[in-house]
């Protein structure tokens, strides 16, 4: 077995493939191969066939919009049902305190977090194709709900619009300010609902590859930090107004720490304790992941100690310390969010909408690549949107996929979505029967629960120096998407963060990398000459490789950087020869003016049919004219290479602009005596060039090649032709000369 292993490895070291056939440039490639009849659709038709259903195809697309109805009927109870139980109850306990806690940071009253946390986790388990990630409140979605609710809704003045009243009673005024918030928050979670619904059934699920991981985590650590700004009143107990827009991380803190002083001592106490308890039970939980059976619930344990200090100490009266207050009991009715408000809110909506199908379709696909399944990136949106939309009519703020909780369903056995449904189940218990429990529950606790979940995100600090190590355009990405998301908001931070972006796109096609190949010795494979020494150059041809297409943006760079790599620079080459025939030119002209006698006589025997120094007149005279032929001869700057090949394996494209540069390049090339070809044309590439008129009589397919090593051997055998023409010519051009200089012989 060992003998064979090792000549099976002696085989594969010294596996070689030999090859007979000819050189294939398109135009022989093209005559010896057939293409496939294709009948083009008309519109109509393209229509029909989309509109024309069948039974197998309402099926299909039922089951894709429904995909509940493949997986359930299908669903091993008797191998998934516990481990389900198990992570559902896990995430479902970690699920209350995080939505009673984001619920602050979308400046709604901490039962919306709980809406928030039923409907669209229930309908999620309907529409969804994500087996573990759990769907609800999150804190960076929270934190731009929160960011658009207080823009439009401040703490000092209710909105132009609204309908207000006057009124002398703090608590009143706040219920006011609260309910409009609500509004604004249901309508923008309505409205990036019909957002994800919208680009799910037109099949764009692809928008999210626009937010690159670099910009994805920068602008999550920059929410981090908003978050943890915004959540230091409520852990201090100091009365501040909330900010939004650009420098509200800088007017939060200023505010902060201009009521220091009125520091309520009682809520730091009890905050700091809970954030200490937390840190303390995430590190066990992680360090004894493997020997705990579920993962210790800290956060609801925090809650309900807090909860029950906080009552028997009656914190509130005696420390003044701020609690959650009133959680009506029972589900509210459905109604309808407030229209009117969507022109205000449309691009925070649009934000909010992609950034939370980015975060629930990343985490989806860390999930299926794990566990062996796939996803459906347009049925995400589609699911994200009714979740969204739909919840919209029973109170729920935006939601998206929280990191911290899928990680828990995961871990704890979660297989299917029933483990989803099943946390939705026991925060309507709590909804339903036994929310007034948590009135008493301080504020701050809540906040210690966001700070320390916001952990993870500050860790994404450490992304500097790896980016730093492995790609600097991508670090520039990371650090543009953290400034712009900290000092100018979230929102105008997004945005900010995509067209920087796309520039660095740009950036990239513009400055790609040109590189001169050359041949890895009795082989066909070509590497740059500068990386490797044992890759060689033939003599008198260059190989060019840019990798990038050819654009408009780009096809000047292009053709500089062949100058400059080739050393032949055409438009130089034809200046110098200009410049020399002029010179030779003025040089004839004086020679003519100091030989006007001799030149008359030599004039007078010619006129006679007699050579003149053993030539025939017409030759010295046709000097004299400056004739083409022989300038060059005397005159012409001469370069050693006599083939260009342009490699096109990078190119994905070229428009009309890089087209016409082409041309250009292969024309100037022409005049100094250079053939360009090219290699390895793709046949998209080259469908592009036939569209754009490329080919004609000057420019043919016969200058395109399959390979570089086709062109290379073409230009080789076409250099020996040449040169044998050459030696032809000049042997005949001076047995002609010496005719006419010795007419005898």
């Amino acid at each position: 077995m060992e003998d064979a292993q090792e000549s099976g490895g002696c085989l594969e070291q010294n596996q070689k493939y030999c090859v007979e056939r000819p050189i294939y440039n398109q135009e022989i490639l093209q005559g010896q191969l057939h293409k496939r009849e294709r009948t083009p659709q008309s519109l109509r038709q393209k229509i029909e066939h989309s509109c024309r259903c069948s039974s197998k195809k309402a099926k299909s697309h039922l089951y894709s919009f429904l995909p509940i109805l493949k997986w359930l009927p299908r669903y091993p109870v008797k191998e998934y049902l516990l481990g389900d139980i198990i992570s559902g109850i896990s995430t479902g306990v970690m699920q209350l305190p995080q939505g009673l806690a984001y619920a602050l940071l979308a400046a709604v009253p901490p039962v919306f977090g709980l809406y928030s946390s039923f409907y669209p986790v229930f309908l999620y388990t309907f529409f969804g194709t994500s087996k573990h990630i759990s769907i609800g409140t999150f804190a960076v979605i929270s934190m731009m709900v929160g960011g658009v609710a207080v823009r439009q809704v401040p703490d000092e003045v209710i909105s132009v619009g609204y309908n207000s009243t006057n009124t002398t009673d703090a608590s009143d005024y706040y219920s006011l300010r609260d309910d409009k918030r609500v509004q604004v928050a249901v309508t923008l979670a309505f409205l990036s609902g019909i957002i994800q619904l919208c680009l799910g059934f037109l099949r764009f699920g692809f928008v999210a590859i626009y937010l690159t991981e670099p910009l994805v985590r920068g602008f999550t650590t920059a929410a981090a930090v908003h978050v943890f700004t915004s959540q230091l009143k409520y852990l201090l107990g100091v009365k501040t107004s909330r900010y939004s827009g650009p420098l509200s991380v800088v007017y939060s803190l200023a505010a902060v720490f201009s009521k220091i002083t009125t520091t309520n001592i009682a809520a730091l106490i009890v905050g700091l304790t809970c954030i200490v308890l937390l840190l303390i039970g995430k590190e066990i939980n992680l360090r004894f992941k493997k020997k705990l059976p579920v993962p210790i619930p800290m956060e609801i344990i925090v809650v309900i100690i807090g909860t029950g200090v906080s009552a028997g100490m009656n914190l509130t009266e005696s420390y003044g310390v701020d609690v959650v207050g009133k959680i009506p009991q029972g589900l509210s009715a459905p109604a309808v969010p407030e229209i009117q408000l969507i022109p205000a809110i449309f691009i925070d909506a649009v934000a909010i909408a992609i950034v939370g199908f980015s975060m629930a379709v990343s985490m989806a696909k860390i999930f299926a690549l794990k566990h062996g399944y796939t996803i459906d990136g347009n049925q995400e949106l589609i699911a994200l949107g009714i979740c969204n939309s739909v919840g919209s009519f029973f109170q729920s703020f935006p939601i998206t996929c929280s990191m911290s909780r899928s990680l828990v369903q995961e871990s704890t056995g979660g297989k299917t979505q029933i483990a989803g449904a099943l946390s939705s189940v026991m925060v309507l218990l709590v909804i339903v029967a036994i929310g007034y429990l948590f009135e008493p529950l301080p504020q701050t606790v809540l906040a210690a629960i966001v700070m320390v979940n916001l952990k993870g995100m500050f860790k994404q600090f450490g992304d500097v120096a790896h980016f730093w190590r492995t790609s600097k355009i991508e670090l520039a990405i990371w650090v543009v998407a953290f400034v712009a998301s900290l000092f100018l908001g979230l929102d105008y931070g997004l945005l900010t963060a995509v067209a920087f972006a796309m520039i660095t796109v740009i950036y990239r096609t513009q400055r790609p990398q040109y590189r001169i190949l050359g041949q890895i010795p009795d082989t066909d494979i070509y590497c740059d000459v500068e990386e490797y020494e044992e890759v060689k150059e033939y003599p008198g041809i260059k190989i060019f490789q840019a990798n990038t297409s050819l654009y408009f943006a780009n096809s000047e760079s292009y053709t500089s950087a062949l100058k400059k790599k080739t050393g032949v620079d055409p438009c130089a080459i034809l200046a110098a020869r200009k410049k020399a025939q002029k010179k030779h030119a003025r040089e004839v002209k004086k020679a003519n003016k100091t030989n006007d006698v001799e030149a008359s006589v030599k004039h007078e025997i010619a006129n006679d049919g007699l050579p003149v120094n053993g030539k025939f007149a017409y030759v010295d005279a046709g000097v004299q004219d400056g004739s083409p032929d022989e300038l060059e001869h005397f005159v012409e700057p001469k370069t050693n290479i006599h083939s260009l090949i342009l490699d096109f394996t990078p190119v994905n494209f070229v428009d009309s602009v890089g087209a016409k540069t082409l041309k250009s390049v292969i024309k100037e090339y022409k005049e100094v005596g250079v053939c360009v070809c090219i290699a390895s044309c793709s046949g998209p590439v080259m469908n592009e060039l036939t569209r754009l008129n490329f080919f004609d009589n000057t420019v043919t397919r016969e200058l395109l090649f399959h390979s570089i090593h086709d062109a290379v051997l073409a230009c080789q055998v076409k250099d020996r032709s040449a040169s044998q023409t050459l030696y032809l010519l000049e042997n005949n051009t001076t047995h002609f000369k010496q005719k006419l200089c010795c007419p005898h012989v």
